[in-house]
């Protein structure tokens, strides 16, 4: 029999658990030994064959390369974020324990020698546009890290938290790369990934726009001036006005960038949601991208039976990650759709029935012939299980 929605939350937990929270990630292959012992690891070829070979292998061959199970700082954010959603629906002494040391897990975690607290992945990552070493500052594990902080600090009241999330600004103000588009008369720009790099990823440099102006909006600025507001709007146009005429937005503005899929888009949806919520004076300015961005996201991605395609424009492959965000996304953006609490629960239904193995983790994808069973702790088991958190919640 299929178990409900609290079992399945529960039984994940208690799998995370006993795993103390670490495991592999899709991007880890580089953390191999015997990689790492090899001339290979100077290759960017070589490093970016290994990363998706190992990524998309149907066997976890990770024990047989030497790559270690190891947490990962957006993975606890994650897991931090469901911890203080369980918190609020059970207030126990247990829950809240168990949020608070994740939290302080995750303060741990920092990258030292920057402006402010910044988090970066716990393996060296080739991308296809640049080669960032581990322990380099990301935006994208940054901002999770600080909607965990921001979210510790509505629910306990803790200053310290939102000292910490305020840090972070200054990483983003300070140290993260942006590109400044000259030729508009309002100056937008883009922030890159890292302090490395100008890579042009919508989502991510939203992200940093939605920190810049959540912590300010948090300390009590209402009539939020300054720099945090003018660098968020200018980055948000420049998302804004990067949208294809059907509302869907490519991955990036790279040439090599123009792909469409179910969580990126989700992530753009709920930073731009953020955004105006935190800057209302430019609510008419952003809000009917939002709408066109939704209306987009909402008939392309998903089926009647609640099954998260994970591109637009084909059925496989059926991702836990694509329907764990398409859950909090939905949750967050419900006053767009007054159905969009009914999609989420009948995302969670389809992914229970489809992506849960009996001991209670989550796959990582269901190809058309085969389905990679290896249980990824970031990008699966810590988004899974916020997802679930917060539909309880």
């Amino acid at each position: 029999m299929q178990p409900s929605i609290e079992q399945a939350h529960d039984e994940l937990l208690l799998w995370c658990r006993r795993h103390s929270f670490a495991g592999a990630d899709p991007f880890d292959a580089l953390n191999s030994r015997i990689f790492q012992a090899t001339p290979l690891r100077h290759s960017r070829t070589v490093r970016l064959i290994s990363t998706q070979l190992l990524k998309r292998s149907p066997l976890n061959l990770r024990s047989l390369a030497l790559v270690p199970p190891q947490k990962n700082s957006k993975g606890i954010a994650l897991f931090a974020l469901a911890s203080l959603s369980r918190y609020r629906r059970l207030k126990t002494a247990e829950a809240e324990s168990e949020a608070r040391s994740l939290l302080e897990a995750l303060s741990r975690m920092q990258v030292a020698g920057y402006s402010g607290a910044a988090w970066g992945y716990n393996f060296d990552w080739q991308s296809r546009h640049f080669f960032a070493p581990r322990g380099t500052p990301m935006i994208v594990p940054t901002a999770f890290a600080v909607r965990a902080m921001l979210d510790a600090y509505q629910t306990f009241s803790d200053q310290k938290y939102l000292e910490t999330a305020r840090s972070s600004c200054q990483f983003i103000l300070k140290d993260l790369r942006r590109s400044v588009d000259s030729t508009v008369d309002d100056g937008e720009l883009c922030f890159g990934y890292s302090p490395i790099d100008e890579t042009k990823v919508f989502n991510a440099s939203l992200f940093a726009a939605e920190t810049l102006v959540c912590v300010a909006a948090l300390e009590g600025k209402t009539n939020l001036g300054g720099e945090e507001k003018d660098l968020a709007i200018r980055a948000a146009r420049y998302v804004v006005r990067r949208q294809n005429q059907d509302g869907s937005w490519p991955y990036g503005a790279g040439p090599t960038q123009s792909w469409i899929d179910n969580f990126h888009t989700a992530y753009v949806l709920q930073s731009l949601s953020r955004i105006i919520k935190c800057l209302p004076g430019h609510r008419d300015e952003l809000k009917s991208s939002l709408q066109r961005g939704y209306r987009f996201w909402r008939e392309s991605f998903f089926l009647a039976d609640g099954w998260p395609k994970y591109y637009h424009d084909t059925l496989y492959p059926a991702d836990a990650h694509a329907a764990a965000t398409a859950i909090t996304a939905l949750i967050e953006l419900q006053e767009l759709d007054s159905e969009a609490l009914s999609l989420a629960e009948k995302v969670a239904t389809w992914t229970i029935r489809n992506l849960r193995d009996r001991r209670g983790f989550f796959y990582y994808q269901r190809q058309r012939f085969y389905t990679l069973r290896t249980p990824f702790m970031r990008w699966t088991q810590a988004w899974m299980l916020y997802a679930l958190a917060r539909l309880l919640e």
